[in-house]
């Protein structure tokens, strides 16, 4: 939301025998964005009841990103991990070949689910045994994707 937009909240009180006061309007600043409210001055706290709300206000949610979770499966005790893919998805890379050394972290697979690019990293240091997906390939969840040697 930029700067220069303004943010309207409308809220019917019911004001029981209350004469209107009058209204003023604040520019606030909350995290180097700035608001332009109007609010109502009222007398003090020990003189008036809080009012009634009839409609309540729109509540905003917004939530993080899910966060890539890697299914690994360990065909061996110290020989190679499999590695899974953590939902359904399109296979838009492969950036490791057979036989590279990879390194803990690093980019293997990127598969798009839902508009999103997911990238699926090596979750120990090693050789890239094996690679069960090609670019432009499908993937169910637990899917094999590649298999790494520590």
């Amino acid at each position: 939301m930029a700067a220069h937009d303004t943010v309207a909240l409308a809220l019917e009180i019911e004001q029981k025998g209350r004469q209107p006061m009058a209204v003023r309007k604040f520019r606030i600043t909350v995290n180097g964005v700035v608001y332009e409210v109007e609010a109502e001055e009222i007398p003090s706290a020990g003189q008036l009841e809080p009012p009634k709300v009839s409609q309540p206000a729109a509540v905003l949610e917004t939530t993080a990103p899910p966060k890539t979770v890697v299914r690994t499966q360990t065909v061996s005790q110290d020989t190679a991990i499999i590695v899974e893919a953590p939902l359904p998805g399109a296979v838009l890379d492969v950036r490791a070949q057979v036989g590279q050394v990879v390194e803990m972290g690093q980019i293997i697979v990127i598969l798009e689910a839902m508009k999103m690019e997911n990238e699926i990293t090596a979750p120990v240091a090693g050789r890239i045994s094996a690679i069960q997906v090609q670019k432009g390939g499908a993937v169910s969840a637990q899917d094999p994707l590649f298999t790494i040697e520590p």
